[in-house]
């Protein structure tokens, strides 16, 4: 099996890229078009069931695949002979990272639920600030895994 992952190295890292790429430009939509929800589009109207379906189709058509392929490809990675030293502490920053960025992931999730059935109760102001997470969770985890701090 180590030799087989070996041999796949490049190929499921540019995969896991490609992934993570595709997670992140929802991650960072999707809280900006709640931030619209939230503000202009009034319960029941035309631009609210608009944005429903935007919100909708972000999700299951690009940030959950995406989310699952990022696991998957990563996770091969973790499994790839040589590529990661638990001995080290960036590997466990990293991978707490991830773990935050599901987490919000989730929350994002249970928001868009609420806005399919009309029960939002956050405002844009609080939307804004969620769109900031991902792009400090992103910061650090590229740090980690380029600069290996520690």
């Amino acid at each position: 099996m180590g030799n087989f992952l070996l041999d796949w190295y490049f190929w499921t890292k540019t995969l896991h890229i490609v992934s993570v790429i595709a997670w992140m430009a929802g991650m960072f939509y999707l809280p900006r078009l709640f931030v619209y929800h939230a503000e202009r589009a009034q319960v029941g109207s035309e631009m609210s069931e608009t944005f429903k379906i935007m919100e909708r189709k972000l999700m299951r058509a690009i940030i959950n695949p995406a989310m699952m392929s990022t696991w998957t490809f990563g996770l091969i990675l973790v499994f790839t002979p040589g590529v990661i030293d638990w001995s080290e502490i960036w590997p466990w920053v990293k991978a707490l990272m991830v773990i935050s960025m599901s987490a919000l992931h989730g929350w994002l999730s249970v928001r868009r639920r609420e806005f399919e059935r009309d029960e939002n109760t956050r405002s844009g102001r609080s939307y804004r600030i969620a769109n900031e997470v991902p792009t400090i969770l992103m910061l650090v985890i590229v740090i980690m895994v380029v600069v290996k701090p520690f």
